[in-house]
This record gives structure tokens, C-alpha cells and sequence, in this order.
């Protein structure tokens, strides 16, 4: 079984799930994951989990992103891109230095209701599988962070611009919200997604691609090691004895260390046994002097005797 992280090429048309499915074909493993969805109509970065770094799933999906979008003036729809029905249109009158000043209003903390078509769950139910049935429910507006936004062009009714957010954020949502803002309505025309945490889209791949790559023998090559989504983080190294410990997911001190690279301002680390083998990331507990578990890696059957 493979382990690891490969950075996929989302291409337009396929949801986030299909990706996952046409690549347990042509891996041959049904241990994968995805770290976040994208829209069937959206394109790019989509870190895809194998094996144990299905584990990782929620720790990228949490990750900073960004993204290259088209913001299309003058409509509204019901799912807030132009795949939706239109709900409304406005003429568009705006100047360019209007446009310029309601896109930059947007970077910073921003409350942001999600719309009715995503994957949100109200009452156990899917918010998307409530807007098939007609439904529309009270959504509560959700904290994000819009770190940036630089504005490629405008050519109204359009805006093409880069957008790098926090976790949680729907571009489409932006979009129909600038709209709000210039009173002219608005959806997101198209979305390509360049940025998941460390993964950027110059290293990405297609389906087609990673077909190739397994049939020349050179996965390897583009399958991230589960530790070097950590590669930043310091690491330490147990001794025999601490080891054990950790192999079990149990703390261990300072004194069961045979090695010690750096400190992180958080107190986490990448732990490793005596032999080289990731175990996972613990955090320090100044308070109890020792190192705690925050995510385990190891898998117990790898452990030789």
C-alpha cells in the first residue's frame, strides 16, 4: 500500500470524489482521501491522501488557500456561480475605482454566510441536498480571513483577481457578496484553485499523468513522505527505550531522546524512533515536563523485533 500525499490536477468536471474513485483504479488501493472539496466546474490543487496519510485529511483541509477567479457582474443565481439558475440581474454601472474599492473592502476578518449549495450539514442533512429539494434554511454567518486580494483585471462585467483566505471560505460566495456590495449583483464565473497549505499548482498532476508515472515505475517520485508534510517542524529522535514508548502513543521526556533538532515556538515536533521510522507529531507539556501525542503515524505492524 502506498502512503503519502500526491498533489492532483482537479480538471473541470470532475467532483472531488471522482478523483478519489479513479484513483483507487489506478493505484489499486482503497485506503485514499481528499483534503477539501472542489466544485465540479472548478479546477486545480486537490491534495489527495494515500494509505496512512489518510490521517493528514483533516490537518490539510484546515490549511490556507488561494485561488484565481473570474467574478462575473450584473446576475445572481441560486448557487452562486453561473452553473445556477439566475435569481437576479442588475445593470452594470460602476467605475472601475468602485469595482477596485468594494473587492479590497472584502480582505480581512469577514462574516460569511454559506451558501445553500455546498456541503454543509444543518440538522444531519447536506445544505446542497436541501437546495435540490427547494428548501432554503437559516445559515449562520461564519468567521473568515481574506488575507489578500490583487485584481488582475477589469473588462466589466468581469474581474479577474487572485485570492489567498483562510480555511472555510467559498469563493462564490465572495463574488455574489461583491455584487451585493456594487448593488449590481454578481456570481463567480470560473474558479481555479493554485494553493492547498504546501501544495502549489506548478506540482501538480492529472489523472493521465499519474497513469503514466505508475506505469513507468515512478510514483515514488511524486508521492510526498507523510513526515515531509511536517518538514518544517523540528524533529527529535526517541532512544531504544523511549521508543517503545512511543510506538504505543504514550508521552516520553526529554531524557528518553537519543536526538534533538531545534524548537518550534508551539512546542511541536516530529518524533521519530531509534531506527528512522516517523511515529508522529507530539507537542511539549511544560507543565507535566514531557512530550504528549498530538497525531499518531506509526503502524505497529512495521515494528521489527
Amino acid at each position: 500500500m502506498k502512503n503519502g500525499v500526491i498533489n492532483i490536477y482537479k480538471e473541470r468536471g470532475f467532483t472531488s470524489h471522482d478523483v478519489v474513485a479513479k484513483l483507487r483504479g489506478i493505484l489499486k488501493q482503497k485506503k485514499i482521501g481528499h483534503t477539501g472539496t472542489l466544485d465540479p466546474e472548478a479546477e486545480g490543487v486537490l491534495p489527495v491522501c494515500l494509505g496512512t496519510g489518510t490521517k493528514l485529511c483533516s490537518l490539510l483541509t484546515d490549511k490556507d488557500k488561494a485561488y484565481e477567479a473570474v467574478l462575473l457582474l450584473g446576475q445572481s443565481t441560486d448557487t452562486q456561480d453561473v452553473t445556477g439558475e439566475i435569481t437576479a440581474r442588475g445593470e452594470v454601472h460602476v467605475t472601475e475605482e468602485e469595482v477596485r474599492r468594494a473587492v479590497m473592502s472584502f480582505v480581512g476578518p469577514y462574516e460569511q454566510i454559506p451558501p445553500m449549495y455546498s456541503a454543509l450539514k444543518v440538522g444531519g442533512r447536506k445544505l446542497c441536498d436541501l437546495a435540490r429539494e427547494g428548501r432554503e434554511v437559516e445559515r449562520t454567518a461564519r468567521p473568515v480571513v481574506i488575507h489578500g486580494i490583487e485584481i488582475a483585471e477589469i473588462s466589466l462585467p468581469r474581474v479577474r483577481m487572485s485570492v489567498s483566505c483562510s480555511k472555510g471560505t467559498y469563493i462564490r460566495t465572495l463574488c455574489h457578496d461583491i455584487g451585493e456590495a456594487l448593488a449590481c449583483h454578481g456570481c463567480m464565473e470560473t474558479l481555479l484553485r493554485t494553493k492547498a497549505g504546501p501544495f502549489e499548482i506548478e506540482n501538480s498532476l492529472r489523472l493521465s499523468e499519474v497513469e503514466r508515472l505508475r506505469d513507468g515505475g515512478r510514483l515514488s517520485e511524486v508521492i510526498l513522505p507523510v513526515d515531509q508534510v511536517f518538514g518544517k517542524m523540528p524533529l527529535v529522535r526517541l532512544g531504544e527505550a523511549g521508543s517503545r514508548l512511543g510506538h504505543n502513543g504514550n508521552p516520553f521526556r526529554r531524557t528518553d531522546l537519543e536526538s534533538e533538532e531545534g524548537q518550534s515556538k508551539d512546542g511541536q515536533v516530529r518524533v521519530y524512533d531509534h531506527q528512522g521510522c516517523f511515529i508522529g507529531i507530539y507537542g511539549y507539556d511544560p507543565e507535566r515536563k514531557q512530550y504528549r501525542p498530538v497525531k499518531m503515524f506509526y503502524e505497529k505492524q512495521r515494528e521489527t523485533t
